[in-house]
């Protein structure tokens, strides 16, 4: 097989990327509530893909305000703990440990609240995830 191996129309090369638990990389996150251990995805998907670990300091003392996403599609799964949404459509969802929810790029939702030791598998497409604020939507006002 090839050195710089392509996949899926993708034009930059992919590659294998490990992350041990014995020597986590950190890196910084959207919320202070969180430490973020990075899974080697970006890097080895050359920007295709993210992959992390979220994981409780404490657990959210207020909502996070209402906000979006800049990507295709982020999708979470609960690994320990919970975690409660809510989102535009009016629907509010408490993924609880082994339950897994994606929410498609765009769309607003606000975190309401977590348990103390939330800890959370989040993947997004593409690897770059902007979070935007924005108004409550009118059902949610």
């Amino acid at each position: 097989m090839p050195d710089d191996v392509t996949n899926l129309g993708q034009q930059a090369p992919m590659k294998v990327g490990f992350a041990s638990l014995k020597n986590p990389q950190m890196v910084g996150g959207r919320r202070d509530f969180f430490t973020y251990r990075d899974l080697a995805v970006k890097d080895a998907s050359s920007g295709h893909m993210r992959a992390q670990v979220m994981k409780a300091i404490t657990g959210m003392t207020e909502p996070t305000g209402w906000h979006y996403h800049t990507c295709d599609g982020q999708f979470v799964y609960a690994l320990k703990g919970w975690v409660e949404l809510e989102f535009e459509t009016g629907e509010t969802l408490r993924v609880e440990a082994g339950e897994s929810v994606f929410i498609p790029g765009g769309m607003p939702h606000n975190e309401l609240r977590t348990s103390d030791d939330v800890e959370i598998l989040e993947v997004s497409v593409p690897g770059e995830l902007g979070t935007v604020p924005c108004d409550a939507p009118a059902a949610r006002r």
